[in-house]
């Protein structure tokens, strides 16, 4: 059984000393365990207005009363008052052995308020990994609880209370999997479960989800998934945090069917993902929620954990939308991108918490602007074909550029032997990119801080390379160190190594942007018309091959010398461009620290953006190119007159 009498002593310790003038997030999530105790405990304790356990009955006393001082101990908000009324009302009501069913709307009621007046985390940032809670607990729990989870692991003998059975399903209808995920993060006092706070945080969501599954048979999967896929209107409300929060009781007492409650249940906690709310607007209130518990963090000293609030606020729940509300309303896009950035250099810069607000405030506006432009059902053929258009024009110049400079440079050099490893590395690409079209529609859901270290690390590796060919290609610009190049080294230096180098050139450069129209593409494309966003394709495509035919052949007809003097001058271009992306990206993702330039300028286009650590790093690539030119210029004129 679970905690008795120990537990409550031990709680209620807790609550007394806990007087600080801050309320951490454990304190609140103790209280709220214990309000779940009470709410599924009591209906051991009282059936039909008498006691029938005098043992569960005492300790529903202790439980309530527990609670109630806990929740007198946390300093004051607007809700105290009504948080201390609503903890009384319990206590009275358990005391006048109400029936279980109202006792446990009162107990969920009051943990509901305490949470949302003192917030603490209540949704994992993406869906739990039900094979991954799967594989730990076979590793950590069931030697316990056993193979199949009814309590009888081969450690279980002589454990006092003995281990919970989780193919109970009278007791497993009234967890969610939130208050699992609570037991898994802190423990039980006065039993054998020990807090598991250690593993990360993904990893508790994952075996939450998976112990919460055993009482729901993989039979009732496919019943489960119908059950949604018949219902429209029911699906779109078992949203992700329905998911997380709900009990299997009460989504019963929704229904009006255990059955079918407990078939969705099985479901949807091995499927998490399903769950995943897939409205646009949700994402934006995700960002609204998160935002508000930076704020409770940050007016409580936490600015760490502010910090990763307001970033999960960007990267879970704005930038899932962000590309179809480039394709919309771009300059709104930009406004809020640009005011989540300067919540999180504020917190960073320990910045008023007025100043904050007033921030938080105006993102709070910006939303509201984002939820109408996304509230529209469709887009128009000519607008989606223009987004189309636009972003594989934009995406696609730099890459082209680069590919069609190397095998210009080739061609050049007479070496057109190497240009396999060329074409294999943007046809790679592209073959890589569809398999991440498929990957990101049907399998796995691609995360906002994945795609932002995709961008941002491949865009400086790019980058690095790029400064590199540049100086090189610069100081070759002198037709006679060409020459001497060609006759001295080149002959020798093309081999196999160097056509790996180049095919992971290519495929890094191409597939960066491949990644980035990708995203674009899948945002637009069930928002408009399909046949739109296809020619918009179409048509961008038959512009850069274009571009690049009319490259190719100017290329050709130009002097060695001044080739190879655009072509330094366009790649160091790019290199600059590209750092400023990478940093920006990688900003974005949290690894790098972000200074706002209030006012600054920002030019996508040109991967500028109004920071003072993208601007620095394009500065300094800038110099190390304008050094380097000027070093290769000194050294090949030194050649040339030795």
């Amino acid at each position: 059984m679970i905690p008795r009498r120990l537990l409550a002593t031990l709680l209620l310790g807790v609550a007394l000393i806990c007087t600080h003038a801050h309320a951490s997030e454990g304190e609140v999530a103790t209280t709220w365990r214990l309000l779940d105790y009470i709410a599924v405990d009591y209906r051991e304790a009282v059936e039909g207005g008498e006691v029938v356990n005098q043992l569960e009955y005492d300790e529903m006393l202790e439980f309530s009363a527990t609670a109630a001082a806990s929740i007198e101990a946390l300093p004051p908000t607007p809700a105290s008052g009504q948080l201390k009324q609503d903890a009384e009302a319990l206590q009275q009501a358990i005391a006048a052995k109400a029936s279980p069913d109202r006792i446990a709307a009162q107990a969920r009621a009051l943990a509901a308020s305490l949470v949302q007046a003192y917030p603490i985390p209540l949704m994992p940032t993406s869906p739990p990994q039900y094979a991954r809670g799967q594989a730990l607990y076979g590793q950590l729990c069931a030697s316990c609880h056993g193979d199949t989870g009814g309590g009888d692991g081969v450690a279980s003998a002589g454990l006092d209370p003995p281990p919970i059975d989780f193919t109970d399903r009278e007791r497993a209808d009234e967890r969610s999997v939130f208050a699992l995920y609570q037991v898994i993060d802190q423990g039980l006092e006065g039993t054998s479960m020990v807090s598991y706070s250690g593993l990360p945080v993904e990893d508790r969501w994952a075996l939450a989800t998976y112990v919460g599954a055993m009482a729901y048979p993989e039979s009732g999967v496919t019943a489960g998934r119908e059950r949604l896929e018949r219902d429209p209107a029911l699906r779109a409300k078992l949203d992700f945090e329905h998911y997380i929060g709900t009990t299997p009781a009460d989504l019963a007492k929704e229904l009006g069917s255990a059955d079918d409650a407990a078939a969705i249940v099985a479901y949807l906690r091995r499927h998490p993902d399903a769950a995943q709310a897939q409205d646009l607007d949700t994402a934006l209130a995700t960002s609204r929620s998160l935002l508000r518990q930076a704020m409770a963090a940050y007016r409580d000293g936490d600015a760490k954990r502010a910090k990763d609030l307001a970033l999960s606020a960007y990267l879970d729940g704005f930038e899932p939308v962000e590309p179809l509300l480039a394709a919309r309303d771009n300059p709104l896009m930009v406004k809020i991108e640009a005011a989540m950035a300067r919540v999180r250099s504020g917190i960073a810069g320990n910045a008023d918490a007025a100043v904050l607000q007033a921030q938080v405030d105006e993102l709070d506006g910006l939303f509201g602007e984002a939820e109408q432009v996304l509230a529209q059902d469709r887009t128009s053929s000519a607008s989606s074909f223009i987004a189309a258009f636009t972003i594989l024009l934009r995406e696609g110049l730099e890459a082209l550029l680069i590919v069609v400079a190397i095998i210009a440079l080739l061609r050049k050099a007479g070496r057109t032997e190497m240009l396999p490893w060329v074409h294999g590395g943007w046809l790679s690409a592209l073959g890589a990119g569809v398999l991440t079209w498929a990957l990101a529609t049907w399998v796995i859901t691609i995360s906002g801080a994945s795609r932002e270290l995709s961008e941002g690390f491949g865009s400086l590796l790019a980058a690095v390379v790029l400064v590199w060919v540049g100086i090189w290609m610069h100081g070759k610009s002198h037709a006679d160190a060409w020459q001497r190049y060609v006759r001295d080294k080149l002959s020798h230096a093309l081999g196999k190594t160097s056509g790996i180098f180049l095919l992971g050139l290519v495929f890094v450069v191409v597939y960066r942007e491949v990644f980035e129209t990708i995203l674009f593409f899948a945002a637009i494309w069930n928002q408009g018309s399909q046949g739109s966003v296809i020619a918009g394709g179409v048509a961008a495509s038959l512009v850069l091959v274009a571009i690049g035919w009319v490259m190719m052949r100017y290329s050709r007809r130009l002097p060695i010398g001044q080739f190879f003097r655009y072509s330094s001058l366009l790649i160091a271009a790019l290199a600059v461009v590209l750092i400023g992306k990478a940093v920006s990206a990688l900003q974005e993702a949290g690894y790098l620290p972000i200074t706002w330039i209030d006012g600054g300028p920002r030019v996508e286009l040109l991967g500028l953006y109004p920071t003072v650590e993208g601007i620095a790093a394009q500065i300094v690539i800038a110099l190390v190119l304008v050094v380097g030119f000027v070093l290769s210029n000194r050294s090949a004129r030194a050649a040339a007159t030795s």
